[in-house]
């Protein structure tokens, strides 16, 4: 190994060689093609760049001046491809390298004006490469190694004709290296194709996929979905998470839906530019974000160093996208969390996936409330800001802290203070059960609220007040009644008094707004009748009732049937018109047809004897009839 890479690799805290590395830095394979196979996350570009380092460099330390490009990288997506730049440019710093990109969604004139300046590598994206080609942009003509970075996602993105486009050309004296995650028939057909002599590498991560990440298969009723998804995430509480989904509309119903509840989360889909999509993987880095929600191709190729949790909210349509999903997580010897949300209907679909996968899951329900709850409790008590020193400038506050409430007191509101900042996880159900009916609510007591109609109540926005406010949980508070001017509302009898105890003794709600306890329940409200509003055009109602049939006809009038007036007695009761007679030696009708019954020929006799006929009744002449003459 060069010493300038030796050099990068122990300022970087790099030890010892992943198994990929290793087996693509052997001797023996020192400017060969090679066909790698390795898993997502197991060093693969690392593993390429010591690869192709002897290529490039040759005896030399370091590289010469920059001109035309020695190297080529393709990578599917952009993420990736900028990535991989990250990862050669420390790789390269110390031996002088130049590297430029070429990707989608950036300004292609910049691109341009990098390659006239001179570079060592290229890393690009196939469809922007192909543009640069054509354009004669970029000159390969001095190509001394081309790699492939996830070749079979490149494929299943459809960009096939583009990479056996620049492979072609390539100079043919290349070296080329191909590395993907699985090795179906067409990647073994594009590797024979362009490839020379093609040594395969295949690691043992390959027999044992993903071994550092723990695959977990969690049944959950289909109503408890997105409800079992906020109560992994709350569980596991990793520093980076990604949610899958598999359409733009789910990515943003959820998103919604855990942004609402608290969580710091962004979205990645097809549908954002190119900055937002860097922003938003931004703000996951420097950890402003915790929770990602995307769709498989906007988080393809995709590197978070601290993500330790990956959750199917849906399940893919191959096991190939499930392991690259779950790839972005176990990178680098990390242990990573693969979380499945199976549905009943989707059981058969996930044992699918897992098993051409050739993947194990732990089968087993997701975390339920109480167990988020223990999870927390034993993360807090295990924090090692307990046990930190005080620091001079907070000695004076903790000790009027001490001196002013009691322990229990100081317990009780760092309790509150913890359960503000996070989430509270859902109740689940078990994905077997039926829907249950609501059981018997039991003995309560009656509050009255100040505010109703009149002041936009809502029982959606009066329930979590009163949890909140009085300490209570849903469970707790029955029935819920808004009127004009105030809001009616039961709680279990056995948790007044707690009640009346957290809202204290001015009997005040947020805003101010007056609280009552009633003696006995409230009377049900009247529903006022709805005004009969006419449809549009109708005759307005009579006196009589109208739904009654009795009254409807007593208002309507007789109808009277007019008989017409008699005849003169003189007027005969018919007459008799005299017979029209026809020249001699016409024929009586029209021809008879010829030829067959439905033919073109027959069907336009017939229309012409028929237009005669009408002509002729009408006194306008015709066949065989003589015109008839005025006067």
């Amino acid at each position: 190994m060069k010493t300038t890479l030796a050099a990068a690799l122990e300022q970087r805290g790099y030890s010892t060689l992943t198994p990929v590395q290793q087996a693509v830095t052997d001797p023996a394979l020192t400017g060969a093609d090679m066909l790698v196979s390795a898993q997502t996350g197991s060093g693969k570009t690392l593993g390429f760049g010591l690869a192709i380092a002897p290529t490039l460099l040759g005896e030399a330390e370091t590289f010469g001046p920059a001109g035309t490009p020695l190297a080529l990288v393709i990578a599917p997506t952009r993420e990736l491809a900028l990535q991989v730049r990250r990862e050669l440019t420390w790789l390269f710093a110390q031996a002088g390298a130049v590297l430029a990109s070429c990707v989608g969604g950036m300004d292609m004139r910049d691109e341009r004006r990098a390659l006239e300046r001179g570079t060592h590598i290229v890393v690009a994206t196939p469809g922007r490469l192909r543009d640069h080609i054509m354009r004669g942009s970029i000159d390969m003509g001095d190509l001394r190694a081309v790699v492939l970075d996830e070749a079979d996602e490149m494929l299943d993105l459809g960009f096939r004709e583009d990479l056996e486009f620049i492979l072609g050309e390539a100079p043919e004296d290349r070296q080329t290296l191909l590395f993907s995650a699985t090795v179906p028939k067409a990647i073994a057909s594009l590797a024979q194709n362009y490839q020379r002599d093609a040594v395969r590498v295949a690691t043992k991560s390959e027999t044992s996929q993903h071994a550092d990440i723990d695959y977990r298969a969690m049944p959950v009723a289909e109503r408890d979905s997105e409800n079992a998804i906020i109560n992994v995430l709350r569980y596991f509480e990793a520093a980076n998470a990604i949610v899958f989904c598999n359409t733009r509309a789910a990515v943003n119903r959820l998103t919604t839906r855990l942004s609402n509840r608290g969580f710091s989360v962004v979205a990645l889909s097809g549908e954002l530019s190119q900055s937002e999509r860097s922003h938003a993987l931004q703000a996951m880095r420097d950890g402003r974000a915790r929770v990602c929600v995307a769709t498989d191709v906007a988080a393809r190729g995709i590197d978070l160093p601290n993500l330790d949790l990956v959750v199917h909210a849906e399940l893919p349509s191959g096991h190939e996208t499930l392991l690259h999903r779950s790839g972005r997580t176990g990178r680098a010897g990390r242990k990573g969390v693969s979380a499945l949300i199976v549905t009943p209907k989707s059981r058969k679909k996930a044992q699918r996936l897992l098993k051409f996968g050739k993947l194990k899951a732990d089968w087993g329900p997701a975390p339920s409330a109480d167990q988020v709850r223990a999870q927390d409790q034993a993360r807090m008590l295990a924090d090692p800001e307990w046990e930190a020193e005080i620091s001079g400038s907070d000695s004076a506050t903790v000790a009027a802290l001490v001196d002013r409430f009691t322990p229990e007191q100081l317990a009780a509101g760092y309790l509150r203070a913890f359960h503000a900042r996070h989430s509270a996880p859902e109740e689940l159900s078990s994905p077997d059960a039926p829907p249950k009916a609501r059981a018997p609510f039991g003995p309560s007591v009656w509050f009255s609220l100040e505010g109703g109609r009149a002041a936009n109540g809502d029982p959606r926005r009066l329930l979590p007040m009163l949890c909140r406010a009085g300490d209570l949980t849903r469970e707790d508070i029955g029935a819920i009644r808004i009127r004009q001017d105030v809001s009616l509302f039961e709680v279990r009898d056995s948790r007044v008094a707690g009640f009346l105890n957290t809202v204290g003794p001015d009997m005040t709600l947020e805003g101010g707004a007056a609280l009552v306890q009633l003696d006995k329940p409230p009377e049900t409200e009247a529903r006022p009748a709805r005004p009969h509003k006419p449809k549009p055009g109708a005759k307005p109602r009579g006196e009589a009732d109208y739904h009654s049939k009795s009254g409807a006809a007593a208002k309507a009038k007789p109808r009277v049937r007019k008989t017409p007036d008699p005849a003169p007695e003189d007027t005969p009761r018919h007459t008799v018109k005299p017979a029209r007679r026809r020249p001699e030696g016409k024929p009586k009708g029209p021809p008879p047809p010829v030829g067959k019954p439905n033919s073109k020929k027959n069907q336009a006799r017939a229309r012409a004897a028929a237009a005669a006929k009408t002509a002729a009744r009408k006194g306008k002449g015709g066949a065989g009839f003589p015109k008839r003459k005025k006067g």
